[in-house]
C-alpha cells in the first residue's frame, strides 16, 4: 500500500474510534507519518495509547511527546492500529520493507488477540518519559561502532587500531558514552545500547 492509501485507510479507521485506539509503530518513516497524521482526527474521549521502538521515536520525537500516553519497547515491532477493539489495521512488510502492504482485520476472534497482545506488550513498555532523549554524540557513527567493539570484548588496544583512533582517545570516548548512558560499567552500557536502539540485540 502507498502512503496515500495508507493515510486514506486509516483516517477511515480512526475517525469510526469511539472509545479507544491502540497503536504499534514500527521505524517505517511512511507508517509513522501516516498515523500520527491521522491521530489528530481522532475525536475528543478517546483514549489513545502509542507503543514504539526506538527507530519509531527517532522519526518524530517532538509529536509523539507530546501525545499523553506512549511508551517504547527497544524493539521491533509490528505496526498496527487496533480501534475500539473491533477493527485493526495491520502493516504486514519489515521495518524496511519496499512494499508497504498491509490489512484491515475486522474477525472478531482475531482483533479481540490482537488487543490482549497488545496490552500483554504494553506493560512491559517503558514510559515515554522516563526515556531519555538521546544526544547527537550517541547517534553518531563513531559511537555506534565504539559499542561494538565493547560488545565483542576486544581489549582497548585492539579496538583502537581497529577504528584507526589513538588508545587514549578511544578510552575517552568510552567513558563519554558510558556517562550519556548513565552506566556504571561495560557491560551495562552495552544493555543500555540495545534498550536505546544503539545496538541491535546479540543474535
Amino acid at each position: 500500500m502507498d502512503a496515500e492509501v495508507t493515510t486514506e485507510t486509516l483516517e477511515r479507521l480512526l475517525l469510526r474510534a469511539r472509545r479507544s485506539v491502540n497503536v504499534a509503530l514500527t521505524g517505517s518513516v511512511t507508517f509513522v507519518e501516516a498515523v500520527l497524521r491521522c491521530l489528530v482526527g481522532v475525536p475528543s474521549g478517546v483514549t489513545v495509547r502509542v507503543l514504539c521502538s526506538p527507530a519509531a521515536l527517532e522519526v518524530a520525537p517532538a509529536r509523539l511527546r507530546a501525545l499523553p500516553a506512549v511508551r517504547v519497547l527497544p524493539h521491533d515491532l509490528c505496526g498496527i492500529v487496533v480501534v475500539d477493539g473491533a477493527s485493526a489495521f495491520l502493516r504486514l512488510g519489515t521495518p524496511s520493507a519496499a512494499d508497504d502492504r498491509a490489512a484491515v482485520v475486522t474477525d472478531h476472534a482475531s482483533v479481540s488477540t490482537l488487543q490482549l497482545l497488545y496490552a500483554g506488550v504494553w506493560s512491559r513498555g517503558q514510559r515515554l518519559v522516563d526515556h531519555p532523549e538521546l544526544s547527537p554524540r550517541l547517534r553518531s557513527e563513531l559511537t555506534r561502532r565504539i559499542l561494538e567493539q565493547l560488545r565483542s570484548g576486544r581489549t582497548d588496544a585492539t579496538a583502537a587500531g581497529l577504528l584507526q583512533v589513538s588508545l587514549r582517545t578511544y578510552r575517552r570516548h568510552v567513558a563519554e558514552i558510558m556517562r550519556e548512558l548513565n552506566a556504571s560499567s561495560r557491560f551495562q552500557a552495552g544493555v543500555r545500547a540495545v534498550e536505546l536502539g544503539l545496538l541491535p540485540k546479540a543474535g
